[in-house]
C-alpha cells in the first residue's frame, strides 16, 4: 500500500534522513554549498524553515548572529535538538512554513523545501516571507536538479503541474512525495515580484537561489 501523508512519510525517515547527505558523489557539491552558505548568513539574524534534523542549522550556526530554526514535524526537531544542543544562538520552534514565527530577522534559509511546495502555494509562501522577514532581507533557498539515472524518477503529474516521486523507506512503506524541479529562468520568473538582486547557481546535483526580499 501506498502512502500520502507527508508528515508521517518525514516521522518514519527521520532517523534516516541524514543519509542522503553522505552520497560519496555529491561531497564536492555539498561542500561548495556549505561554504556559501556560512558566508551568506555571516553576523546574521537568521530564520530558517524546514530544518529538519539541522544538518543546515549547524553550518549556519557557525558563522551567524542568531538561528531560530523552525520545522513543522516533532520527529524531525527533537534530533535537531539534540544535534545542536548547548548552542545559546540556536532556538528551535515547531511551525508550519505557512505561518512562520515573528522576529528580529534580515535572513532567511529554506534548504530542500522549494520543491515540496505546490505550485498554487508558491506565492502565497513568498508574500509570508516577505511580511515575517522583512524587506531588504536575504533570502538562500538550495535544492535538488533532477539527474536521470541518479534521482527518484517522477511517478506522475498533477493537473497544476506539480510532479511527484515514489519513495521507499526501509521498513518497505511506500509513499508519494511531491517534488518539483524547476529551471533557473522558472525561479527568477516566480521571485521576480516578491524579490531583486536575483542569483541562480547551479551544479550537477544541486541549485542555489540567493535574493534580497522586497
Amino acid at each position: 500500500m501506498m502512502n500520502i501523508n507527508l508528515p508521517l512519510y518525514y516521522s518514519q525517515r527521520a532517523a534516516h534522513y541524514d543519509e542522503i547527505y553522505q552520497r560519496p558523489e555529491r561531497q564536492p557539491e555539498l561542500q561548495g554549498l556549505c561554504t556559501q552558505l556560512t558566508q551568506l548568513v555571516q553576523d546574521k539574524n537568521v530564520l530558517e524553515v524546514a530544518c529538519g534534523t539541522a544538518y543546515w542549522t549547524a553550518h549556519c550556526a557557525k558563522h551567524a548572529s542568531s538561528v531560530l530554526a523552525t520545522d513543522s514535524n516533532p520527529d524531525m526537531l527533537a534530533l535537531a535538538r539534540k544535534k545542536l544542543s548547548g548552542q545559546p544562538q540556536v532556538q528551535f520552534q515547531q511551525a508550519d512554513a505557512f505561518a512562520l514565527p515573528e522576529g528580529d530577522y534580515n535572513a532567511c534559509v529554506a534548504g530542500f523545501w522549494w520543491s515540496h511546495v505546490k505550485r498554487s502555494e508558491q506565492t502565497d509562501f513568498l508574500e509570508q516571507l516577505q511580511r515575517v522577514v522583512g524587506s531588504g532581507s536575504t533570502l538562500v533557498m538550495f535544492d535538488n536538479c533532477y539527474v536521470d539515472g541518479d534521482s527518484t524518477p517522477i511517478a506522475r503529474t498533477d493537473a497544476e503541474g506539480n510532479t511527484y516521486q515514489i519513495r521507499r523507506l526501509p521498513d518497505g512503506s511506500r509513499h508519494e512525495v511531491i517534488k518539483n524541479f524547476y529551471t533557473d529562468s522558472t525561479l527568477r520568473k516566480k521571485l521576480a515580484q516578491h524579490a531583486r538582486d536575483i542569483r541562480v547557481v547551479r551544479g550537477h546535483y544541486f541549485w542555489m537561489l540567493t535574493c534580497v526580499l522586497r
